[in-house]
């Protein structure tokens, strides 16, 4: 049965009304200031109103430096198992190695985490998704961050490749070989965040150039 998104008639749970008071100030921010937070989920397959998150990663970047004493890593209960996605991310329905706790038991880690942080990641779209279709089935809305995505970014830098191939769609596997980024910990939920927040680095280096790049023209929403 399909249940309705959040609506603004119902009350959100306490911990939801908790992050989204975080965004009632309205402060000015800019690139020296803003707290970008990398993120990625593994997941047991690709559709985010289906599918669920089986593993969450994430740093946090200030300053064109990523903190690496500021991260976030949990690893979920399966409800749910895929063994031809398990054979990508590599976790399976019982291993030991992993610490994990529920899904709802992430969501409200992950939302005191991000704050009112700009979140980045790779065809974010289906990772912000993966989160919303998380924090309905807790009755909450969605999130309420900015975002952006490193693959439209680098979409940006290639300006021949687009006149050319316009709807040529960049892989993090494109962008590990395109701007020498190692594959280390590749398909894993924190190496992957790892891997984009190099490439997000790398990719507003070249975005800026000489110029003065405005925050404001790099967010998708």
């Amino acid at each position: 049965m399909h249940i309705p998104f959040f609506s603004k008639k119902q009350d959100p749970p306490e911990f939801y009304k908790a992050y989204a008071a975080q965004f009632s100030a309205t402060n000015t921010v800019d690139f020296e200031t803003a707290r970008f937070i990398i993120f990625d989920t593994e997941t047991t397959g690709t559709n985010a109103r289906e599918d669920c998150m089986l593993s969450i990663g994430a740093l946090e970047l200030t300053g064109n430096q990523i903190n690496l004493a500021s991260s976030f890593e949990l690893y979920v209960k399966q409800d749910m198992f895929s063994e031809e996605a398990a054979a990508i991310h590599g976790i399976l329905r019982e291993n030991r190695k992993y610490k994990k706790v529920t899904e709802e038991e992430a969501v409200k880690a992950f939302l005191k985490f991000i704050g009112t942080g700009i979140l980045v990641g790779h065809h974010v779209g289906f990772d912000v998704g993966i989160i919303n279709y998380a924090l309905k089935r807790l009755g909450a809305p969605k999130l309420k961050n900015k975002f952006t995505d490193t693959g439209v970014l680098y979409k940006r830098t290639v300006h021949l490749v687009n006149i050319t191939n316009p709807d040529k769609v960049y892989t993090l596997d494109d962008l590990c070989e395109e701007l020498n980024i190692s594959r280390n910990d590749r398909h894993k939920a924190m190496g992957d965040a790892y891997i984009t927040a190099l490439a997000f680095l790398k990719i507003l280096s070249r975005l800026k150039g000489n110029k003065k790049l405005k925050l404001k023209n790099i967010l998708l929403n």
